[in-house]
């Protein structure tokens, strides 16, 4: 799975590697009127693309950090209720070998 992985990250890295070098050129961005930035197009891109990965990205390891935590709880929860209660060991009698069937309320 990491060897996928890799080939995906360095497939992604050469594909913006040929995007930048095909598209290197200033682009005019107007933020209000009277304010231009002036970029090259793939720092735009690249902003672009981080600006809606973090975001994600954050709340991915935030929830994932908060389902860790729930689990470990709920983990150490039962560990202590079945420390603190040990179940029964069950013992058999021969006291009473002849069982009558149970009788229905009919």
């Amino acid at each position: 799975m990491q060897v996928i992985r890799t080939i995906v990250w360095v497939l992604l890295l050469v594909a913006l590697l040929l995007f930048s070098i095909n598209n290197w050129q200033d682009v005019e961005v107007k933020i209000w009127e009277g304010l231009i930035l002036q970029t090259k197009l793939p720092a735009l891109v690249l902003l672009s693309f981080a600006l809606g990965l973090v975001p994600m990205w954050l709340l991915h390891k935030g929830a994932s950090w908060r389902w860790n935590r729930r689990i470990g709880a709920l983990e150490n929860s039962v560990k202590a209720v079945s420390s603190a209660n040990p179940s029964p060991v069950a013992t058999s009698t021969q006291l009473d070998t002849k069982q009558e069937p149970p009788v229905s309320p009919l």
